[in-house]
């Protein structure tokens, strides 16, 4: 049984951790919600869900839908009754129903085919909303087994989580449309949707180069969470600009005439790390000759950007989490609760989700600092970029050593398509080490290393610690930028849920184990159950 529930959080984990990376991943709101009920689908047998926002005049329209056909949603099929969608906009905690049968406005509403004997249909809508009242809702209807009913709270939890992952991202989108039309948008429904947000302008942030789709993505992010006080966790392999990139966060905010205070938390054991953070006492202990000030101290009014957050360890995780929900702490060896306005921004390079998992990392922790994730791509995902960057730090090596290096065409050509595990840190590195070594005033491909076998990126490209270490056995289809095409579910490989192995066997044995039948009670196609046979690995049996 402890087995089952480590396996569940982990993948509870590993969805969050998806479902961050969706929310972040295009300007087409859509799209990513409706990717976001299609990873539910996969993960907690839901059979049908829908994302909901209110309009002007307060009521909820369905923006995003799965298990129902885009028909069926454009018929109203996917529209709350009003008497349930006011409760849900009214108050602030979730609306829940373990058996819709016994309701016969949510068992008209839910409609959920195949369902078996033994088989309850829960219905649970979360509101989703930021510090005020809800604006909107998250609904889905799932499958139980009777026996299993009583974990339908860890769903209420797990659904509010990913509602105020996407209450961030809906007043994000909002912004960003208010940006480029003048005006404020509500977001419409999928069929009247709102201004294409592909006509951005370009984004830019001072001293970061990224004209990439990637980058540029990024850049609008920061453009439009830096003048609110979310916290804001910054994720990405070694060497991407985290650190750039919560200065800018920080100067685009109305914080910015106060200070920016970075600490390393990977570089300080634990009692120096305390001290750093909260400042310590005259004589509080050996060495401690005077009264010193901590960084969230000296960060009041401003910034603090804690780097490399998922390096500490689990005893002074405690004693962060404290400070970070009610911005007030003690200096070591003093009495006295100090408070602090200060503004978070955290930066890793960890797989935090694994680190929950295995009870390196809090989970409090992690959902405290995990209010607005930002994820920052790798070089090689925008070698758009490369050219600019290279020649940006060639530039700079030039006044430095005042020279007046260039790069062949050859060479830039060789340059950008090197993999460069160590990310714009490496880069770096590479074009400072192949100045120097050159003669003459043009950098030519022989002069770079990778071309005499002294360079290594090649081999050193290895699996991101972002990719989860479940995220293989989750069904997610593609995300689509398509247009109206984000709300159809009725292709073959765009899987609403596949069965869980045990109810999956239990099918198949009232079938007689004739898929075809099988798929007409699950309301699949027979490709479909193939499919689900083969990934659970059932073998089938011949009668």
């Amino acid at each position: 049984m402890n087995a089952m529930m480590e396996q569940r959080a982990l993948l509870s984990l590993v969805s969050m951790y998806e479902i961050s990376k969706i929310l972040t991943s295009s300007n087409d709101l859509q799209a990513r919600l409706r990717a976001v009920l299609n990873l539910l689908a996969s993960y907690m047998e839901m059979r049908r869900g829908i994302v909901a926002i209110t309009d002007g005049d307060g009521l909820l329209r369905v923006v995003a839908a799965a298990g129902l056909s885009s028909s069926a949603v454009n018929d109203g099929a996917a529209d709350m009754p009003a008497e349930i969608a006011a409760r849900i906009v009214s108050g602030q905690a979730p609306f829940v129903t373990e058996n819709v049968a016994d309701d016969p406005l949510l068992a008209k509403y839910v409609r959920v085919p195949s369902v078996l004997d033994d088989e309850t249909v829960s219905f649970i809508a979360v509101p989703i909303k930021t510090s005020s009242k809800p604006f909107g809702c998250l609904a889905i209807a799932r499958v139980w087994r009777r026996k299993n009913q009583v974990s339908i709270g860890e769903d209420i939890r797990f659904l509010a989580m990913v509602a105020n992952l996407v209450a961030q991202t809906v007043r994000l989108h909002e912004r960003q449309l208010a940006s480029v039309s003048g005006e404020h948008l509500m977001v419409a429904d999928g069929e009247q949707a709102a201004p294409d947000v592909k006509r951005e302008s370009t984004y830019r942030i001072d001293n970061v180069i990224g004209a990439s789709r990637p980058m540029q993505q990024v850049f609008a992010q920061v453009h439009l969470v830096a003048p609110t006080k979310s916290t804001v966790v910054l994720r990405g392999e070694s060497g991407t600009g985290k650190e750039v990139i919560a200065r800018a966060v920080h100067t685009l905010s109305a914080r910015s005439s106060g200070p920016f205070i970075k600490v390393n938390c990977a570089a300080l054991p634990d009692t120096l790390l305390e001290s750093e953070l909260f400042g310590h006492e005259k004589g509080s202990f050996t060495g401690a000759i005077h009264q010193r000030k901590g960084r969230f101290e000296l960060a009041h009014g401003g910034t603090l950007f804690l780097d490399e957050i998922g390096d500490i360890s689990t005893a002074f995780q405690a004693k962060l989490l404290r400070v970070l929900q009610e911005r007030e702490f003690e200096r070591i060896g003093g009495t006295s609760t100090i408070r602090v306005d200060v503004r978070i921004v955290c930066a890793t390079n960890r797989n935090l989700e694994e680190a929950v998992a295995k009870g390196d990392f809090r989970a409090d922790l992690y959902y405290r600092i995990n209010v607005v994730p930002v994820f920052i791509p790798a070089l090689r995902e925008r070698r758009q970029d490369i050219p600019s960057l290279a020649e940006h730090f060639l530039h700079a090596f030039n006044k430095e050593n005042d020279r007046d290096l260039n790069f062949s065409e050859q060479a830039m050509r060789v340059i950008t398509s090197c993999n460069y595990p160590g990310n714009v840190r490496e880069l770096e590195n590479c074009v400072y080490r192949v100045a120097t070594m050159t003669r003459g005033d043009v950098i030519n491909d022989v002069n770079l290393p990778c071309q005499s076998g002294f360079c290594h990126c090649a081999s050193m490209v290895s699996k991101s610690p972002f990719r989860a270490a479940n995220e293989a056995d989750l069904v997610i289809p593609p995300t689509s930028d398509s247009g109206p095409d984000w709300m159809k579910v009725d292709r073959v490989d765009d899987l609403v849920a596949l069965p869980q192995r045990e109810r999956l066997v239990r099918v198949m044995e009232r079938s007689g184990w004739v898929q075809a039948k099988a798929a007409r009670m699950l309301g699949m196609t027979p490709r479909q159950i193939g499919y689900a046979l083969r990934k659970h690995k059932i073998e089938i049996k011949r009668i």
